[in-house]
């Protein structure tokens, strides 16, 4: 009897194209879109075109002066724009039918972060949102495994910079002006807090109180009943920067492993949305969950201006 062996058909690229060209796009996005085999790099887009045409000669790729015109030419676009500016651009991206590659926190605004949410499920496409810990290797499945085991008591993180600290070594990101202007709360809060919460559950409760600087500190209960606290600072002297998260209870105490390549944390975040793009199933990490981060935020922001006034 003759055998006859199917053949599968690799499906096509998803043409992807870039917003932003400031040094997070130079270093992780633009790298990782021209490298993944399932990805074609489309184009660049970017508020400063003379940035925008340097950036996209480097990955021979089309530069583009008008975003719309980028939108046509993709089925995907990844975000590297400061969160106010994401925002409105997002919207008008799942309007052209776009699938979605945004970075955090997608907004400031809670009604903004809501507007992208929205914009996302009523064109049907595909939503991730690149909280780094969540698809860096080591820290993603750390993450998952702390989630399947339950019977946390407790959990703790910090982020701590020294990014507007005076003399400290500097920094690309210090000249960013929204950073500057939003502080540690919002530009690593959202890290913090898509490490909590898979495993803690949806946070109920926020509780924030400023520290030396631009410091602040959360404390957070979660649907679980387990609380948490959170130290998050860009003024911290240089000695006592770094990153930690650990949680407390019935398994014991255990740390989120160290992790360092923001370029393969990003090329998994494409493999989730080629994975959610193709296949229907919303991501964990989506524009709905940004949008609940960005309320949780919002709520510590107005708590500290009300103690700083």
């Amino acid at each position: 009897m003759a055998h006859t062996s199917g053949t599968t058909t690799r499906p096509a690229p998803l043409r992807t194209g870039l917003l932003g060209t400031g040094p997070w796009a130079v270093a992780a996005h633009a790298p990782a879109l021209a490298a993944h085999p399932d990805v074609e790099f489309a184009g660049v887009w970017g508020r400063r075109p003379e940035a925008a045409a340097a950036l996209a000669a480097e990955h021979s790729v089309p530069v583009y002066g008008d975003v719309d015109e980028l939108f046509a030419a993709c089925d995907a676009v990844a975000f590297a724009l400061p969160p106010d500016v994401q925002a409105p651009l997002a919207v008008r991206a799942a309007a052209a039918g776009c699938h979605l590659l945004l970075d955090k926190p997608v907004a400031t605004d809670v009604g903004h972060a809501r507007e992208v949410a929205d914009a996302a499920r009523r064109a049907g496409v595909a939503s991730v949102v690149f909280f780094t810990m969540r698809f860096a290797p080591g820290p993603a499945d750390w993450i998952e495994s702390q989630a399947a085991l339950g019977g946390w008591f407790t959990g703790r993180a910090h982020w701590l910079g020294a990014l507007f600290t005076p003399g400290a070594a500097p920094s690309p990101y210090a000249a960013s002006p929204w950073r500057r202007e939003k502080g540690a709360l919002w530009d690593v809060g959202p890290h913090a807090l898509s490490v909590l919460v898979p495993v803690l559950g949806e946070v109920t409760a926020v509780t924030a109180a400023p520290g030396p600087g631009d410091t602040a500190h959360l404390i957070l209960r979660h649907a679980s009943g387990a609380s948490a606290t959170v130290t998050l600072g860009f003024t911290a002297p240089e000695a006592a920067t770094g990153v930690g998260v650990e949680f407390l209870g019935e398994p014991g105490v255990v740390a989120m492993p160290e992790w360092n390549g923001a370029e393969g944390a990003f090329a998994a975040a494409l493999d989730a949305l080629l994975d959610a793009a193709r296949g229907g199933v919303p991501h964990p990490c989506d524009a709905r969950f940004a949008a609940r981060v960005t309320e949780v935020l919002a709520e510590a922001e107005r708590q500290l201006g009300k103690r700083e006034r």
